[in-house]
């Protein structure tokens, strides 16, 4: 009588014996990111074959997980999917993966996480039969909750995972692996072979659908094109309530269909339309509804890996807070911007020049200084061809810069005869531009900027004459009536007792009356693509 040998239990390997194994499949896979489901299956396969853990621990591991991960992801689709409320802990999760078996409940809930079965997680038998041509394999078993294999399907798994390495090693070395297929029966990898072709027509056609019309991104092109040109031609009430309705549907649009390509594009829509009405509503005298949206150019220019958009955004942002009195949050932008910005750009200089303009307004004339080499450094090195910006050529904007911050700069520092002489220079550059690219506020700003060094300077009959002047400008925005207020200021100051300072003074005080009820209506208690 033979004596009867008694089995022993099979050895349970360490978690991380589970995770190596998924790491040799997923490099046989070629590493894909997210892992597929139907590869996660398998490689949950060769783990359960060779470290003896109950299916559901498979599953985990060969998702990557750990317990907590597993947790939250589990939340994550309770939330995503809209199902009822779960109080699902790790202590739960570890009692199912000792083998307590979850109710009905979680028992959905995990084969929906897993994208799989019951059977496949452990949970319930599976009495089929295996093909008979398609022999032992380690996706055709039958056993129960346990969730673990026997010895002979163990050792058959491993052969199966062992043919597996040595084929790949050799005849498939330079094929393309479609979520370790060899590890599958030929019957199973002719399915999921189907499947995958099928998925990969739908990737296809979801990468393609889209509820955009054929024109939409041609007209938006068009329309944030004449907005800009219309910017300094019209009153900013006005482009700035055309504008809004314009953000407004393309946030509608970033919220349907619509493929990656677009969906960059219409971020990059968003942006400029969010950059034009920082200067709006900056212009219209409203700086925190100028700087959020200068915040929103920004973020939607980082989205759609627009650095050029991004550095705009916080030239606006620096100019607005400038206006504010915030010469460091002035400088911050503008750093921001520069870190954005093409080093042979005319914007680079444009934002070297905020950086200067900032340090003057905080009485720093060393940084200052050293901010304006900066800038005229990087003049110095722009290509020969300047670039555009809807059409219009941006090289003016530097011209700009160099000029008339520089101007204001001085004012600032009280160097009056340096002031006097870059708000001259700035004020001519202004006055010989096309008519197509002349720029009313800017000019009436260059002109405040001179009549402030007149008046430095001892001079307050033309400094008020050039003050009257500036207010004659068919654009007085919110920034032409700040610096002329502050020249009001110091006239007054300097020469209480004259009439035509007076007289100045009465006529702002109603330029600012009128102003008022337009400015409240449009922003609602209305971005200056460059006055400043």
């Amino acid at each position: 009588m033979r004596s009867q040998v008694k089995e022993q239990p099979k050895a349970v390997h360490d978690v991380s014996c589970g995770r190596s194994l998924r790491e040799r499949a997923l490099g046989r896979a070629g590493s894909p990111d997210p892992v597929p489901q139907a590869l996660a299956a398998l490689i949950a396969v060769e783990i359960e074959a060779h470290c003896g853990h109950r299916r559901l621990k498979c599953r985990r591991l060969a998702m990557g997980w750990t317990v907590a991960q597993a947790v939250a992801a589990a939340h994550q689709l309770v939330e995503s999917e809209r199902l009822a409320k779960v109080g699902l802990s790790e202590r739960s999760w570890k009692d199912w993966e000792a083998g307590r078996l979850p109710s009905p409940e979680y028992q959905d809930l995990l084969c929906r996480l897993f994208a799989t079965g019951p059977v496949e997680l452990g949970f319930a038998h599976d009495y089929s039969p295996a093909p008979v041509a398609d022999g032992p394999s380690p996706l055709w078993r039958r056993q129960g909750p346990d969730g673990t294999l026997s010895e002979r399907e163990a050792a058959q798994a491993g052969a199966d995972s062992r043919t597996f390495t040595e084929v790949e090693a050799t005849k498939r070395r330079d094929a393309v692996k479609l979520a370790g297929l060899a590890m599958a029966s030929p019957a199973t990898t002719a399915k999921i072979l189907e499947q995958a072709a099928a998925e990969a027509m739908e990737f296809t056609r979801q990468a393609e659908a889209t509820s955009l019309g054929s024109g939409t991104l041609n007209h938006l092109d068009l329309a944030v094109t004449e907005f800009n040109r219309a910017y300094s031609l019209k009153p900013p009430r006005a482009v700035f309530d055309a504008v809004m309705d314009y953000r407004r549907k393309v946030g509608a649009l970033l919220a349907g269909r619509h493929t990656h390509r677009q969906k960059g594009e219409l971020l990059t829509f968003a942006g400029w339309l969010s950059e034009l009405l920082a200067w709006l509503a900056h212009d219209l005298g409203d700086a925190r509804t100028g700087l959020a949206f200068a915040t929103d150019a920004f973020v939607h220019g980082q989205q759609a890996g627009h650095g050029r958009l991004c550095a705009w955004a916080m030239d606006a942002a620096a100019s607005i807070s400038l206006y504010e009195q915030r010469p460091g949050q002035a400088r911050d932008a503008a750093l921001k911007g520069l870190s954005e910005a093409p080093g042979d750009h005319p914007l680079t200089v444009r934002l070297h020049a905020q950086v200067a303009r900032a340090a003057a307004a905080d009485g720093d004339a060393e940084g200052c200084t050293a901010a304006f080499r900066a800038a005229g450094e990087a003049y110095g090195t722009l290509p020969p061809r300047s670039p555009r910006r809807f059409g219009l050529d941006v090289l003016p904007l530097a011209d700009y810069a160099l000029t008339s911050y520089s101007a204001t700069s001085f004012i600032w520092l009280r160097q009056a005869e340096k002031a006097r002489h870059h708000a001259e220079r700035a004020l001519a550059t202004y006055e010989a531009a096309p008519a197509a690219a002349r720029s009313p506020s800017r000019e009436a700003i260059a002109r405040i900027d001179l009549a402030l060094a007149h008046a430095l300077l001892g001079d307050p009959d033309d400094a008020v004459a050039l003050g009257h002047q500036a207010l004659d400008s068919a654009r007085v925005v919110d920034s032409v009536r700040h610096r002329a207020g502050d020249l009001a200021s110091f006239l007054t100051r300097r020469y209480p007792r004259r009439e035509a300072v007076e007289a100045l003074r009465e006529r702002l005080a109603a330029a600012d009356a009128a102003a008022r009820p337009d400015v409240s209506t449009a922003l609602g208690h209305e971005p200056e693509g460059g006055t400043t």
